[in-house]
């Protein structure tokens, strides 16, 4: 029994404007995001979901509400769809970063959890994997929509090609802001990306 995941990153806040690293600040849209949102909704009008989840944070969440206003869906929170946690860099840009925390950047820059106060990449990857394990156990042969971060889809798409999570932040490309990625879940498993 096969069931859809429609991952959505959620609509651009201040912060991704402004470059700085968000992982569970709990950071809200600007119009720009609520706008990208309302788009969004437009295009995924003519498909059929049974459920929609969402990451608990407010740029999520408000997200999720809008897609939920215009397709009919019910949302529930899930706490496996939060972004990774980065600890002390949230609200920092790259380049305070690199002043305050010289070590933790260069790791960084090495495809590595530089925070050393937050999650490591594998802990998210294992994460956001299960929680999808989940949801898909929970309604086997539907189509779901997840709205989440940009990091756990990232790990989501480094599963499904057999990569390790590390590698998510370099072999895997960005994912924009309000953009949408098709898996499936086949018994449990990730199987593939559309």
């Amino acid at each position: 029994m096969a069931t859809t995941i429609i991952l959505v990153r959620h609509g651009e806040t201040d912060w991704n404007r402004d470059r700085r690293f968000q992982g569970q600040a709990d950071v809200v849209l600007n119009e720009t995001g609520r706008a990208q949102v309302r788009v969004l909704a437009a295009e995924l009008a003519g498909e059929a979901f049974s459920i929609a989840y969402t990451s608990p944070l407010r740029r999520a969440a408000e997200s999720a509400e809008i897609l939920a206003a215009t397709l009919g869906l019910e949302v529930r929170p899930c706490n496996a769809l939060m972004e990774v946690h980065v600890g002390s860099w949230a609200g920092l840009t790259v380049p305070e970063v690199e002043t305050q925390f010289p070590d933790g950047h260069r790791r960084w820059l090495d495809s590595r959890a530089g925070w050393e106060d937050g999650e490591t990449y594998d802990e998210l990857g294992m994460r956001v994997v299960k929680g999808l394990g989940r949801i898909g156990a929970d309604h086997p042969d539907t189509q779901v929509l997840a709205v989440t971060h940009g990091g756990p889809i990232r790990a989501i798409l480094a599963a499904v090609r057999g990569l390790p999570f590390e590698a998510s932040r370099d072999e895997i490309r960005f994912v924009e802001n309000c953009e949408a990625v098709r898996v499936t879940i086949q018994d449990g498993a990730l199987e593939a990306v559309h």
